[in-house]
């Protein structure tokens, strides 16, 4: 009876086969194993849109899928898809290197289960399980690497300046958003030569035409107030001088029309 392998390429000996090579096959059984349970390796996924099948030798070392953490490499020019072998059963620590803003999809060589994609961005690493849990639709599972909301961690804190990507910071429930400084701490608004600290409030669903400037010009310490006029166009100034005088520009906000300030203590 010859020998088999198993699905990662572990070669079964049978009684009576391989008389006189049972310790190299064993020696390289055990190499295998230490392989499979911490190995590491490179491979190369450079070029465009392309599948790149990792692969089981078995009895030998040599195969792309038989090592623990795989790290893919190269230049990308196209998504790309990596697959195993449909009764590969293991787990894999996968990290992305590869140059290029592509995504790098792992799954098995075929079959509608589930897979792992490392999105355009990427350059990261993956915690993964091939399950091996169906014989034509095996899954690939991701195991989460660290925290997966930022709700998980109740003490965050930046260790770069935050971009906002162009999103909006928005709260649920009607609640307020709170800029707290510690102790003796002020909120500031940034000014410099080119840029004068400005805020602006506006209505959600507003087109922009209409809305309210708070704006201090570039490094000086003039305050101006910009109001919509009566028909929503440009606004109309408030402005302090620089002897702290309040002044109005022209009477644009409209005939009859009031101009109500309060000053609001928290």
């Amino acid at each position: 009876m010859a020998s088999t392998y198993t699905p990662l390429g572990i070669e079964l000996m049978a009684t009576g086969e391989n008389a006189g090579t049972w310790g190299t096959k064993t020696n390289n059984n055990l190499n295998l194993i230490s392989e499979l349970t911490g190995g590491f390796s490179q491979v190369s996924i450079a070029g465009g849109a392309q599948t790149t099948a990792l692969t089981v030798d078995d009895g030998a070392t040599t195969g792309t899928a038989q090592r623990r953490v795989i790290e893919f490499t190269g230049t990308i020019t196209g998504n790309q898809i990596v697959t195993i072998p449909l009764d590969v059963e293991t787990f894999y620590i996968l990290r992305n290197s590869t140059t290029g803003s592509f995504t790098v999809q792992f799954k098995y060589a075929s079959g509608s289960g589930s897979t792992v994609t490392f999105a355009t961005t990427d350059k990261g690493d993956k915690l993964i399980v091939a399950k091996a849990d169906d014989g034509t639709n095996p899954n690939i599972v991701e195991i989460a690497l660290g925290l997966t909301s930022i709700v998980e961690d109740t003490s965050p804190q930046l260790g770069g300046d935050l971009d906002m990507n162009g999103q909006d910071i928005v709260t649920t429930s009607n609640a307020n958003i709170d800029l707290n400084p510690n102790g003796s701490g002020v909120v500031n608004l940034v000014a410099n030569a080119t840029r004068a600290g400005t805020i602006r409030f506006t209505e959600d669903t507003d087109d922009g035409s209409n809305y309210l400037d708070l704006k201090a010009g570039a490094m000086s310490s003039n305050l101006a107030f910009t109001l919509p006029t009566a028909d929503g166009t440009s606004g109309q100034a408030i402005t302090t001088n620089g002897s702290g005088a309040l002044s109005f520009a022209d009477a644009g906000i409209g005939t009859g029309k009031a101009i109500a300030m309060a000053i609001v203590f928290g």
